[in-house]
């Protein structure tokens, strides 16, 4: 939420949370994607855009005041009432001075719907106090020579973004392509240094499933979320959770040796490892996340399907909260790249899917034989636990399929070396 703080009396923390949730964009038409850069910036432009982001916060909390005390939350509504004294009372200039009225308008609205959601909750006025300033299409302006000019309280000032080669900086890709459409972005100062969180949309593809007719097959990809392999799919891709679960702990142990020592050099070792942990997991993650969808490519699967990660709460409560932070991370990022794709993500109840035999059906605890091994009573069938949970996973979403009174063509399970129908049942692929 950039430079909101929802500060509150009563369980703060819950209703910051509360707040970001709220405040999250509304699903659109469009896919966005943020890319970061470094600004160049000359000393005299340092000072501007300083002055700038100061400018900034005071014309945010003038209209957080004005819409405290109004009652209003609506972004035109509160840009009537605060426009002119921002203009007045501040040296932005009035496209900047209309942004900051949205932007408290926003932050009103998000401490609105806590409190219409939590009546117990004593909510305050929302307080803008980050080194942020929002930008636009009116206020900044890119350059094909990767440079960008932005607005400042004096005028507008022209530097370089520090973009890495092409061959190595994921910017270029939004910033080349023709496809992709600048729009709000968010300048940033952190450390002494100045970051501008470039927006970009484009038109949203079309779900492949939308494409198709009701009468057409589908297929989808299952999988399962797990400790010893974090991610197991239906054709037999697993991702270890060895690594990710090593360098947890070893993070926790150093962590652990910091605090005992209490010291401010230690307090700052820790921020600074903290960062760093984040970097990795969140870096591994998304290769596994790629690792999916490349899947799903493969196999050409409409739909991914994973266990609901509430009901994997609710079955194994000892697992840890590391897992079930790496799982919903996994999660989101698949949806995200999926939703590129025009994959649908899809969610299932896994209630036994570690204990049913996908050969014949017969499901019960002494299936499973060891933590990593899963052997059939009834027909004994012997497989990998994990693998068996993915299939099944995909398995019940197919199933749901079924179920559905407007399709008339088959869903069909991907496996490693074909498709499983209910109809047809194995067949190979080409």
């Amino acid at each position: 939420m950039g430079g909101v703080e929802a500060d509150t009396r009563c369980h703060k923390s819950r209703a910051i949370n509360y707040l970001n949730y709220l405040l999250k964009p509304v699903a659109d038409d469009y896919l966005r994607r943020t890319a970061i850069t470094r600004l160049i910036l000359t000393d005299e432009q340092q000072d501007l855009l300083d002055a700038t982001i100061s400018e900034w916060k005071d014309a945010c909390n003038l209209s957080s005041r004005i819409g405290w005390d109004a009652g209003e939350t609506r972004k035109t509504y509160l840009q009537d009432l605060a426009y002119d004294t921002v203009l007045e009372e501040t040296r932005l200039g009035s496209q900047h001075a209309i942004l900051a009225t949205h932007q408290a308008a926003a932050a009103l609205d998000g401490v609105e719907a806590i409190e219409d959601l939590e009546k117990h909750y004593k909510t305050s006025r929302p307080e803008f106090t980050s080194n942020t300033v929002k930008y636009d299409t009116r206020t900044m302006t890119l350059f094909d020579d990767g440079s960008v000019s932005l607005s400042t309280v004096e005028g507008r000032i022209r530097c370089d973004l520090n973009l890495p080669d092409e061959d190595d900086g994921y910017q270029h890709e939004y910033l080349t392509a023709d496809e992709w459409e600048v729009t709000e972005s968010t300048l940033s100062k952190r450390d002494g240094e100045y970051y501008l969180h470039l927006g970009f949309r484009k038109d949203k593809p079309e779900k492949q499933v939308e494409q198709q007719g009701d009468d057409e097959d589908r297929t989808v990809l299952g999988v399962d979320l797990g400790i010893v392999n974090i991610a197991t799919t239906s054709t037999a891709y697993f991702a270890s959770g060895r690594e990710l679960r090593h360098q947890h702990r070893e993070f926790e142990r150093i962590r652990g040796n910091l605090q005992q020592t209490g010291t401010q050099s230690a307090h700052r070792t820790i921020q600074k490892m903290s960062g760093r942990e984040s970097r990795y997991l969140r870096d591994q993650l998304h290769q596994v996340a790629n690792q999916i969808l490349e899947e799903a490519r493969t196999h050409d699967c409409e739909y991914i399907a994973f266990e609901n990660l509430k009901h994997i709460r609710e079955r194994a409560p000892p697992v840890k909260e590391f897992h079930q932070w790496a799982h919903r991370q996994l999660v989101d990022l698949v949806k995200y790249k999926a939703e590129a794709e025009g994959i649908s993500v899809e969610f299932v109840d896994p209630k036994n899917t570690s204990q049913r035999c996908p050969e014949c059906g017969h499901t019960s605890d002494g299936n499973r034989v060891r933590q990593a091994e899963f052997e059939c009573e009834s027909c004994g069938a012997t497989q990998n636990a994990d693998y068996v949970s993915a299939k099944n996973v995909g398995w019940r979403y197919v199933r749901r399929g079924l179920q559905s009174s407007r399709r008339t063509g088959n869903s069909q399970l991907a496996l490693k070396s074909g498709t499983v129908t209910p109809n047809r049942g194995f067949v190979p692929s080409d």
